[in-house]
């Protein structure tokens, strides 16, 4: 790291001042990995810097199919006011929630602690940075945060009594997802209150779609995310979806390993009623979201680039992304959530009156 001179705002206190806006005697947790022991050392001196009361927590490299250490579930047990999951990869399941979630006064449920504290108690704020590199760590975190907020609003607002969303790409992505009754969901680097957390980089607008909905053609053509890792695809992966979940992927050796990571969830899921974790009927539907169309995103973040890592490719400019698995309205649970990346797309909005919107247009934003 060392890129900053003593009077220039390194991204540490960016994302601990500007971002989090941490304040004097707040309770810090940081669980990081060996593979990012420099950013999550310089963000614990960053926090000492503001007075609060941060620890540091290590744990091996987990996969999406890992869990996470008894000893991290522990520490997310005392309730920090601020997360930080400083990943090479991801933070890791929650054993214990996933056999016996947590559940909220209104009855939604969260297998994982992190989401109970930070979507159900909204005790917590947090940051979570999965495949943060140090490059990218100094490139993609010292941008407008004003900007991007404006344009994360407006975008959410566009979003406001939709229907359906049309994406078409140059690459042959050509579908459509149903969005009615669904919110945005913002990355807007705003991280400051109780409930509200993010990437670090920042720069997305996301929405789930409306489970059972999406019909079409999805081509990725940028970057995947796979079971044990990210990577720039040599070739495209062609992804048919009939009433919202993947019937097909097609396309060369990157979609036969998408296909065997999609496979691999819905035997893990299905197997864990066996071995007792889950009830047969949450197996079942575990297994089926692991074909789940879960997210529709788009990219705000003007620093970040497509580089092989979803962390900031989902953020770039001129993209959208998709994922299959787990959505974020707690409606399709999953072992997976895989982002893979279109450049170019247009996207149109339709509305319940018959109106619509195009928000993007080969990739340029139209607000």
């Amino acid at each position: 790291m060392g890129l900053f001179s003593k009077h220039e705002k390194t991204p540490s206190e960016t994302v601990v001042n500007d971002v989090l806006k941490v304040k004097k005697g707040e309770t810090a947790l940081i669980i990081a990995n060996p593979d990012t022991n420099l950013i999550a050392q310089e963000l614990y001196t960053s926090l000492i810097e503001a007075d609060a009361r941060p620890v540091l927590i290590f744990q091996k490299k987990k996969t999406s199919m890992d869990f996470a250490e008894p000893a991290v579930i522990g520490a997310l047990k005392s309730e920090p006011q601020i997360i930080m999951s400083i990943s090479a990869l991801k933070l890791g399941k929650d054993k214990e929630a996933l056999s016996n979630p947590y559940t909220t006064e209104d009855g939604t449920t969260f297998d994982n602690i992190f989401d109970y504290l930070l979507y159900g108690k909204k005790c917590s704020r947090a940051i979570w940075t999965p495949g943060l590199t140090e490059d990218m760590y100094n490139r993609t975190v010292m941008i407008d945060y004003r900007l991007l907020g404006e344009r994360c609003s407006a975008i959410c607002k566009k979003y406001e009594n939709a229907v359906s969303v049309h994406v078409t790409a140059p690459g042959g992505t050509d579908v459509t997802v149903g969005v009615e009754g669904r919110h945005g969901l913002v990355d807007n680097g705003d991280f400051s209150e109780p409930g509200k957390g993010g990437n670090i980089p920042a720069g997305e607008v996301f929405i789930s779609p409306v489970v059972g909905t999406t019909e079409g053609t999805i081509v990725f053509d940028g970057s995947m995310t796979f079971s044990d890792g990210d990577a720039l695809l040599k070739t495209p992966i062609n992804v048919k979806v009939e009433k919202g979940f993947v019937s097909a992927v097609t396309g060369g050796d990157e979609a036969k390993r998408l296909l065997k990571d999609i496979t691999a969830a819905e035997i893990e899921s299905l197997a864990m009623a066996a071995q007792k974790k889950f009830t047969p009927d949450t197996a079942e539907l575990y297994a089926r979201n692991a074909r789940n169309i879960g997210e529709l995103g788009i990219g705000l973040n003007p620093a970040a680039s497509i580089m092989g890592n979803m962390l900031e490719d989902e953020k770039a400019f001129r993209t959208c992304h998709f994922a299959i698995g787990e959505n974020y309205d707690g409606d399709a649970n999953a072992l997976i959530h895989f982002d893979g990346v279109v450049r170019n797309p247009s996207i149109t909005i339709t509305y319940a009156n018959g109106g619509t919107c195009q928000i993007l247009k080969d990739g340029e934003l139209q607000l």
